[in-house]
């Protein structure tokens, strides 16, 4: 009975909350995999876009009021949402809808993420939430937000923060870290310092942000109109509503953990070349982190009506294969090798190539004879036949190809000189 009362209190406090999501973000660290896309529409894990992560999160949160504030070239993230996200039912109040930046209340585009919220102030009060919860686009996760809203209303929040238990010497100048006293109360934020405030009685551990906050409505409002009203802000959660509330007001910072170890849980920042190619090797492995075969909570997103993958030839000197890689519907590999290699959806790697620790976006073909090794080919590339890939980085630099400090490189269809002018 206990049970199903706590269930029965979130699905209450789900249904009064409506959820933001910051897709915006040009995703500089990103290269010339953002040239063209959003970083929250880059493609993730053989067939998602890193926006369907927290998109998911909020549906299988029960959590089905949704909007998704746009700015930096949103055209591939519009269309992925028109065609993936579209299937709620108006008539029971649910919906995903683009708020795009379009200068609702004054003559500048989204500011900040404060101000990205701020001008989209109307459009919320029309749908008379008590809570709103504001979220990154581009991190991948998978997390109950209605375990937070429970966290927040038990702790009388009037803002709650999301955030990571990390080492110090890993949180030094690379997140926002939060400092709380022993209730859990923030009293204190930083943007990157180089040394980090720890957790009381954990003199290695701190508190870094995830992005994703949690707002009781009407303190939202008043909290952005105040800061819209201030012209030596930056209109920013992190840089300026989080420090000027945090004295006179109940904020409290939610440690994200597995509920069923109590572990820190996993969540991945996709933002530079290494790490977005880390993360998709990641899911290589027997058992990842990541579970994207988990049942009862599904990553969703658009899917095209593709056939399945199709391994064909097996001569010794021409065997169509694959080893602890991921394949996805559309693609054939023929007479070819692949191994540690994720490819997304209608990627053609004909006879006598070898993939190998590489990510290849969808509609990649890779003609005969190719070596590719610790490599990003992005969507649409055409590889011509005999060229090699990854393992000499001085030829792969002049090609125009970019190597990360990682070694790993990245290929696009403008290094190729090749037509880019399609969905991306």
């Amino acid at each position: 009975m206990e049970t199903q009362m706590h269930h029965r209190f979130v699905s209450l406090l789900t249904r009064k909350t409506i959820a933001l999501v910051l897709a915006g973000g040009r995703g500089s660290r990103l290269y010339e995999l953002t040239s063209w896309r959003a970083k929250p529409a880059v493609p993730f894990g053989g067939k998602f876009r890193i926006i369907d992560f927290p998109l998911s999160n909020t549906v299988n949160s029960g959590i089905r009021r949704i909007g998704v504030l746009t700015q930096y070239k949103a055209h591939s993230l519009v269309a992925h949402l028109s065609l993936g996200w579209s299937g709620f039912k108006s008539e029971l109040g649910e919906f995903v809808e683009v708020l795009p930046a379009s200068q609702r209340v004054a003559n500048d585009w989204y500011q900040g993420t404060a101000d990205a919220v701020y001008q989209n102030l109307d459009i919320i009060r029309t749908h008379h939430p008590d809570f709103v919860l504001i979220l990154s686009g581009d991190h991948i996760y998978k997390m109950d937000y209605g375990t937070m809203l429970a966290f927040h209303t038990d702790n009388h929040a009037e803002m709650t923060i999301s955030c990571l238990e990390v080492p110090v010497t890993e949180a030094a100048g690379a997140f926002g870290v939060i400092e709380v006293d022993e209730n859990g109360r923030v009293i204190g934020f930083e943007e990157k310092p180089a040394h980090p405030k720890p957790i009381p009685g954990q003199p290695d551990t701190c508190l870094a942000s995830m992005g994703n906050y949690i707002f009781n409505t009407e303190f939202l409002y008043d909290q952005l109109i105040q800061d819209a009203d201030n012209e030596a802000s930056e209109h920013d959660f992190g840089k300026n509503i989080i420090p000027d509330i945090i004295r006179e007001h109940q904020v409290f910072a939610f440690p994200f953990r597995d509920l069923t170890t109590g572990k820190r849980a996993y969540w991945r920042d996709v933002g530079t070349l290494d790490a977005f190619w880390e993360a998709n090797m990641e899911l290589l492995s027997v058992t990842p982190e990541l579970n994207l075969y988990d049942s009862e909570w599904p990553i969703l997103t658009y899917q095209g009506q593709l056939p399945p993958a199709k391994f064909v030839f097996n001569d010794d000197d021409r065997r169509g294969m694959a080893v602890d890689s991921m394949v996805s519907g559309g693609c054939v590999v023929s007479g070819a090798k692949l191994n540690r290699a994720l490819l997304f959806s209608n990627v053609k790697v004909k006879s006598y190539t070898t993939v190998e620790e590489s990510v290849v976006l969808p509609s990649v073909t890779i003609e005969r004879s190719v070596r590719i090794k610790r490599a990003i080919i992005d969507r649409g590339c055409i590889i011509p036949e005999g060229m090699v890939i990854g393992e000499d980085h001085e030829m792969d630099r002049r090609r125009g190809f970019r190597v990360t400090t990682k070694g790993v490189v990245l290929v696009t269809p403008d290094m190729l000189k090749q037509s880019t002018h399609f969905m991306r």
